[in-house]
């Protein structure tokens, strides 16, 4: 007899339909998975083996086949387990075949028949309505991740003998209904806010521009100064994430195993890796392919301390990511695409000591070491991070004093406001922020009164911008012009724009 059950593979942060297909024919025993298998599907049979017997159900003595459909697609993780050990039973008429096909199952078998919690759980949830399924028997331990799929049953089960009560309908347990996503959480949400740092008034401007157009930012300032203080309080100013981007980010964070116990990604996250990261930990990879960092960061903020501690080759990496908001890992006979959107802030030292230019500090490095140091950033990055700001060290009057500044709350209302009328003018071309403009856009939106032509092509031929840096100064002039809520950009715009490039050749 054939049995089938249904279940997902991950491709990605997507999940494909996968049609379990259970033959037991007579002759001598053997146990046979194909429809490419990784190692641990192959691994199952002993798993299963164990669950069936250990559960108290018979596991047959005859010539097994199991096929994953469709054949063209690698099928990785422990998450087949129970489909399969479910399409046995119902081979052998243990489980009514009418039941095991109207619900998508996934999950890991423990030797005693307990279900352990898998990766990916909540792209099966987003994908199992598209294909039509109303319920999905899942680890318990995942069972936030599909309690915010409307019109999806989920039947979050501890045991394989569990799972066969529901299916013969001796047990059937109140599935968990979908959870109403809260209302998003404002700036107090987070614990960390702006009033709390001082002084620093440039450079809280240029990171509330940065957030208000999501833009790349680089910080360069002497130990101590607060730049990563200023980079860890940037998410709390961002704007709310939308229920489809934090569905979306949640499914990065299910497919890499970091959801957790939360049902949903509420928070835009911060991701700082350590300057040690490895090409497959940054941009994802590896043998079996998983999200690196770069995609953890996905609608949020990647923050990147002492940018030229990072290998040459690493930072070379982001090129793709901060140009296509996407990353693109090719193995052999797979090619995965994971989303990056992120908001790029690196912070770095104005040379090795860490104390060039600065007053009070005497710098012990050469010139040849300054130059050496700085120029572990390629010129192509640099491009590509739209404001360069200087962070000083503060001064004394300034931590002495007890007014605070803006809060993140205030902070965040009017980055808010500048983040709507960009959704409104670009919305119909498919972008949602000035960073995502591409240069077509830009002609259209960010036009210059004759005034503001004469005034950026003297700054370009004075300054030897490039063709890029143009037009980030652009989009850098119709964000300030958004928080402003003018209509169109004016001079004093892109005077503030363009000196948030000086550092591109006068530092670098």
């Amino acid at each position: 007899m054939i049995a089938k059950t249904y279940t997902y593979a991950i491709q990605g942060i997507d999940a494909v339909l996968v049609e379990v297909e259970v033959d037991i024919a007579t002759g001598l025993p053997a146990y046979a998975t194909v429809g490419l298998p990784d190692s641990a599907v192959r691994e199952s049979r002993d798993r299963i083996k164990a669950a069936l017997q250990n559960s108290g159900y018979a596991f047959p003595m005859d010539r097994i086949t199991v096929n994953l459909a469709p054949a063209s697609i690698k099928k990785e993780g422990s998450g087949f387990d129970l489909p399969i050990a479910i399409g046995i039973l119902t081979a052998i008429g243990m489980v009514p075949q009418d039941q095991a096909a109207t619900h998508v199952l996934a999950g890991e078998l423990a030797l005693d028949g307990r279900i352990k919690e898998i990766s990916g759980c909540l792209p099966m949830a987003v994908q199992a309505p598209k294909d039509h399924f109303a319920s999905f028997i899942l680890p318990a331990e995942n069972a936030p991740e599909a309690t915010v799929i409307p019109g999806l049953r989920a039947y979050p089960l501890a045991h394989l003998s569990e799972v066969v009560e529901l299916l013969r309908g001796e047990s059937v347990p109140p599935p968990w209904t979908p959870i109403v996503p809260p209302d998003p959480p404002g700036a107090s949400l987070y614990t960390q806010d702006f009033s709390e740092v001082k002084g620093q008034e440039h450079a809280k401007r240029a990171l509330e521009v940065a957030a208000a157009g999501g833009h790349n930012v680089l910080l360069v300032g002497p130990p101590g100064s607060g730049k990563t203080m200023l980079a860890q309080r940037v998410p709390a100013i961002l704007p709310p994430l939308t229920f489809d981007e934090s569905i979306e980010t949640s499914k990065i964070f299910s497919v890499a195993g970091r959801l957790r116990e939360r049902a949903i990604m509420h928070q835009r996250p911060f991701r700082a890796p350590h300057h040690s990261i490895s090409d497959a930990g940054l941009v994802g990879g590896g043998h079996s392919p998983r999200p690196g960092e770069v995609s953890l960061a996905h609608n949020g903020v990647l923050f990147l301390d002492e940018l030229p501690e990072f290998r040459r080759n690493i930072i070379d990496l982001l090129r793709q990511p901060m140009e296509a908001g996407s990353v693109t890992i090719a193995r052999a006979g797979i090619t995965l695409t994971y989303p990056a959107r992120f908001m790029l802030i690196a912070a770095m030292n104005p040379c090795p000591c860490g104390y060039y230019g600065s007053p009070g500090q005497r710098c012990r490095c050469s010139s040849y070491q300054v130059q050496r140091y700085r120029s572990r950033v390629s010129g192509p990055i640099l491009d590509r991070i739209d404001l360069h700001v200087e962070v000083p060290a503060v001064g004394l009057d300034d931590l002495k004093t007890r007014c605070a500044g803006e809060s993140s709350e205030q902070l965040r209302r009017r980055v808010t406001a500048a983040r709507l009328l960009q959704e409104q003018r670009l919305q119909p071309f498919g972008f949602h922020a000035n960073a995502d403009m591409p240069q077509k856009l830009i002609e259209r939106c960010c036009g210059l009164d004759p005034e503001g032509q004469r005034l950026l092509q003297e700054a370009t031929e004075r300054l030897g911008f490039s063709a890029r840096a143009y037009h980030r100064i652009l989009k850098v002039s119709r964000t300030i012009a958004d928080l402003e809520g003018c209509t169109s950009i004016t001079p004093d715009h892109l005077l503030e724009a363009i000196q948030y490039r000086s550092l591109d050749r006068s530092l670098f």
